[in-house]
């Protein structure tokens, strides 16, 4: 039985919290520790299950931070398919704080009076994995933090410019803001709120998206062409 099976059956509280991590083998071009988004699944005093973009060998030293949580460090024990179990390093008194935090999270959620507010504009995607093209054609993954009709907050394994176009899924942008685990998208268009997860689905978005591009593409240079100046005539010198 892998470490992840043993995880499964063990006591432990299925909760989603946003967090962002970091990895001992992964730096910046200035030699600063890159930050990643994740989110939990599965969380108990001792271990903890997380969805992430960026994975690592077994035995990496992992930090992470969470909103409800704090700061968690530890190592990886186990990986799984866009994510990995993290056995936590942390004090008696901290586990203690966690097991209580955990507690309270767990009837919080068994609570249908509690109605977070933000979810109305922001939705947290079901499966947060999902891809990146860029107009080269590069296709890599990604994982999706949160959306939006007008557009999406995504971490994935690479540092982008401001402007830069691209599509999360089948959804065409463009970068308009970076911040400490990635970027955020502007889409193009304004997106169905009852179907955002289908709009930043990868199925057939490769060829959606090329598609997408080309026609901006095509329409930027039609543009381009009215708005630029008549070339000057010149005659023929005798």
């Amino acid at each position: 039985m892998s470490a992840v099976q043993d995880f499964l059956n063990q006591k432990a509280v299925d909760v989603r919290a946003a967090g962002r991590y970091s990895l001992a083998s992964r730096f910046d071009m200035t030699g600063n520790r890159r930050v990643f988004a994740c989110r939990t699944s599965r969380v108990s005093p001792f271990q903890m299950l997380v969805a992430a973009p960026v994975l690592a060998p077994l035995g990496e030293r992992v930090i992470s931070h969470f909103g409800e949580f704090g700061k968690l460090d530890g190592w990886i024990s186990d990986t799984i398919e866009n994510g990995f179990l993290i056995d936590l390093n942390v004090t008696g008194d901290q586990r203690a704080k966690l097991a209580d935090k955990l507690e309270w999270l767990e009837k919080r959620q068994n609570d249908p009076s509690v109605i977070d507010v933000r979810k109305q504009q922001r939705v947290i995607p079901e499966d947060p994995h999902t891809t990146l093209l860029l107009a080269d054609g590069t296709a890599l993954t990604c994982f999706a933090i949160d959306v939006s009709p007008s557009g999406a907050a995504v971490s994935a394994d690479i540092e982008v410019e401001i402007g830069t176009r691209l599509a999360v899924g089948r959804t065409v942008g463009q970068v308009v803001r970076r911040f400490d685990e990635g970027f955020a998208v502007r889409f193009d268009d304004l997106q169905n709120p009852a179907k955002l997860e289908e709009a930043i689905r990868p199925t057939s978005a490769l060829t959606f998206a090329a598609h997408s591009f080309r026609t901006w593409q095509a329409n930027r240079s039609a543009r381009t062409l009215r708005e630029s100046p008549a070339p000057a005539q010149y005659g023929n010198a005798s």
